[in-house]
């Protein structure tokens, strides 16, 4: 998070005096009636939901429109032809699969041949739809670690109850393939489990009172010794209440193992340490806000702000190298191996053993470039022949010990294909996803939109070829914003069958908030500045209007999470833009977001409402409290999960209750599973998509 650095104590000093002598006072916000739909669990809460959820049952799920959509997601979801995501543990590639005969899903690996065949045999490990029955509990999977030593027999496997982000961890034993009696486990809570040994684990989690930080994540990381009690693991490090979170992890890359022990006050900011033999910490030295990581003799340093460095200024944005073992004595000669352009931003990295491969985005798509440490520097070469709209992927299969990758692309017409192959080498198909929709006389192009202050907003549209300029044609429009995050192009089976298939035409903003052209581009709407992502939006909805590609009542516009804040803000800050509006998982009334469940870990995005003067703006886009019985607001569903510990129900519940009783056109619909994506099984999922396009299309036509 860029922030302005004062020099001395009097400036500081004088800058707040300024600051409370200007920041207009705000309105003291009056006491909360719907404050009881914040008991997630409650009785009479969840009577509400139950209503509220057979209203919009009654209105949206007994249409032809609807139960023809749930069954077309639902083959979509479970087809049998969609690409096993694998990565490679050993001499075996792992796989987690659901389907509609196992909705919960199962663990299971090949080898990489048998992967190569249209019909690959799969070694079942884990099947959860079998551990949920005999255990009586709805286990949703979290993913597993496997212990390298000793053959990659340990695992760690985590799962959760009903995909909440809080979960079990479980020692699992893949020669007998049976959970470790008396092994290494934590009861539910948002923490961690992760290998040292086959003897030794680090572990952050709820240990008791004063454990947690005020996000509700783990405060304390211990070392836990195999055969002993969890109340006897050894305290290594200890942050603050007020961070976000801490942990500790073991890279046990041969010839280069290290103990990692990572501070995280607040999202953008890290503190990364080195525990030597000892016990004793060594601070990583970078700056806060900057990203620290190691990959063999390599650290890697990315600064979000500008970092003077021995006389040289780096930008934000920008990715560092240096010598690890100089870099931690002290040394400074570090090479610079990205720069940040106006049109460039560096989207991620990643290692095989001899190279480094870089992800641009350029304008919001990819290019990828292959970086080789030489005794002379560092050679540089682009990878050809990557489509011009699409999205492009390359990662290490196995970056210990060999430089193979695999090769991914996909795009908003383009069914995803994974590849195989050496760096520089040829690369081989393994997967091709078929195309689950007609995309034949359609096209993907790419738009700028004038925001509010002048800037440019990218965005994607994807219509029909030759599409009729009359503003007759349904639009759906989506966006999210935040936490530096990319909207970059990617295939959806659901999108194409249950809007582009019908006739609409889809649009994604790239709007500021988000990670399209990297840090500054995120920074340009934080807290006070958070406008800016509501005007970009705004301006991409208005050019849509201008282009005639639709007009006002045929325009909707879909957003979960903090895109779900973005669609609150969409509904009351501009509410004459929009024909429907979809409100996914959102944070709504943001007096309270940060006592609820994780928010307080969000305040260095918007802001900590319990400073006035921070509250002066962020009440500003709460859309709780910027509802008006005076205004005519568009139609709006809101879509949220009981089961969501990341973003609290209480924020759709609360928001819903309020339209309703001013006479909106509102309707809800809240899972009882599902955690932060909405839904815990394919059939979940299908029917939330469903309900959502069946209210698009009955009130954008």
């Amino acid at each position: 998070m860029k922030r302005k650095i004062l020099t001395s104590a009097l400036g500081l000093a004088l800058a707040l005096g300024m600051a409370a002598q200007t920041a207009p006072k705000p309105t003291p916000a009056p006491e909360d009636p719907y404050l009881w739909l914040e008991d997630v669990t409650g009785e009479k809460a969840l009577d509400w939901v139950k209503a509220r959820n057979a209203e919009s049952a009654k209105e949206l799920a007994e249409s032809e429109r609807f139960q023809q959509l749930k069954g077309d997601l639902l083959k979509i979801y479970n087809s049998k032809e969609r690409i096993p995501g694998i990565h490679k543990q050993g001499d075996f590639f792992y796989n987690f699969w659901q389907d509609a005969k196992n909705p919960r899903g199962l663990w299971r690996r090949t080898t990489l041949d048998e992967y190569r065949k249209a019909n690959p045999k799969w070694d079942v490990i884990l099947d959860l739809d079998a551990l949920g029955k005999a255990e009586g509990v709805n286990w949703v999977w979290h993913g597993a670690q496997i212990l390298k030593q000793g053959g990659y027999r340990h695992v760690l496997v985590n799962l959760s109850k009903g995909g909440a982000d809080a979960q079990v961890v479980r020692e699992f034993d893949l020669k007998t393939r049976s959970f470790v009696k008396d092994g290494f486990q934590i009861p539910e809570a948002k923490g961690q489990l992760s290998w040292i040994d086959k003897d030794h684990v680090y572990v952050a989690t709820d240990f008791g009172p004063g454990s947690l930080t005020t996000s509700g994540y783990p405060r304390i990381v211990k070392e836990w010794k195999r055969g002993t009690p969890l109340s006897a693991a050894k305290t290594i490090y200890e942050g603050l209440s007020t961070d976000m979170t801490v942990g500790a992890a073991y890279d046990d890359t041969k010839g280069f193992e290290r103990h990692f022990v990572i501070r995280t006050p607040a999202f953008y900011q890290s503190e990364v340490f080195i525990r030597q033999a000892d016990g004793t910490l060594t601070k990583m030295d970078k700056p806060m806000d900057a990203s620290g990581s190691a990959y063999r003799e390599w650290v890697m340093i990315e600064p979000r702000t500008p970092w003077t460095v021995e006389g040289t200024t780096y930008p934000g944005g920008s990715l560092l190298v240096a010598p690890f073992k100089e870099f931690m004595a002290g040394k400074r000669k570090m090479t610079l191996l990205f720069e940040p352009t106006e049109h460039r931003s560096l989207a991620g990295s990643t290692w095989t053993r001899h190279h480094l491969i870089l992800n641009i985005l350029e304008d919001v798509k990819n290019r990828l470039e292959i970086l080789t440490p030489t005794k002379t520097g560092w050679k540089r070469e682009a990878m050809k022949g990557l489509p011009e709209m699409d999205s492009s992927n390359a990662w290490g299969v196995d970056a210990e010990h060999s430089d193979d990758i695999f090769f991914s692309t996909t795009g908003y017409l383009t069914p995803s294909t994974l590849m195989i192959g050496k760096v520089g080498g040829p690369l081989t198909p393994l997967k091709s996803l078929p195309a689950f929709f007609d995309a034949t006389g359609m096209t993907v192009s790419q738009h700028f939109a004038t925001s509010k202050d002048g800037t440019k907003i990218p965005y994607f549209q994807v219509s029909p070829k030759g599409l009729k300029l009359d503003g007759t044609t349904p639009t759906l429009l989506d966006g999210y914003g935040g936490f530096e995050i990319p909207m970059t192009p990617g295939y959806s089976g659901g999108i194409g069958r249950g809007w582009l298939s019908q006739g609409g035409v889809y649009v994604v903003a790239n709007i500021r908030g988000g990670g399209e052209y990297g840090p500054r581009w995120h920074q340009a709407a934080l807290k006070a500045n958070r406008h800016r992502a509501y005007e970009d939006f705004a301006a991409v909805a208005k050019d849509l209007v201008a282009r005639k590609v639709t007009t006002v009542k045929h325009l909707g516009a879909i957003g979960g999470s903090n895109g779900g804040l973005l669609m609150g803000n969409m509904t009351t800050l501009y509410p004459d833009h929009f024909g429907a509006i979809v409100c996914q998982v959102p944070l709504l009334d943001m007096k309270r977001y940060s006592k609820l469940l994780a928010g307080a870990s969000w305040m260095a995005e918007y802001g900590d409402p319990d400073k006035p003067e921070e509250w002066a703006f962020i009440q500003t886009f709460s859309p709780y409290h910027n509802l008006k019985s005076s205004v005519t607001y568009p139609p709006v569903f809101f879509l949220t999960s009981t089961r969501d510990d990341r973003v609290h129900p209480g924020h759709a519940r609360k928001m819903m209750a309020r339209m309703k009783e001013m006479g909106a056109d509102v309707r809800y619909f809240e899972n009882i599973e599902g955690g932060h994506g909405g839904a815990a099984d394919n059939t979940q999922r299908a029917q939330m998509w469903a309900l959502t396009f069946t209210f698009l299309w009955q009130k954008l036509q």
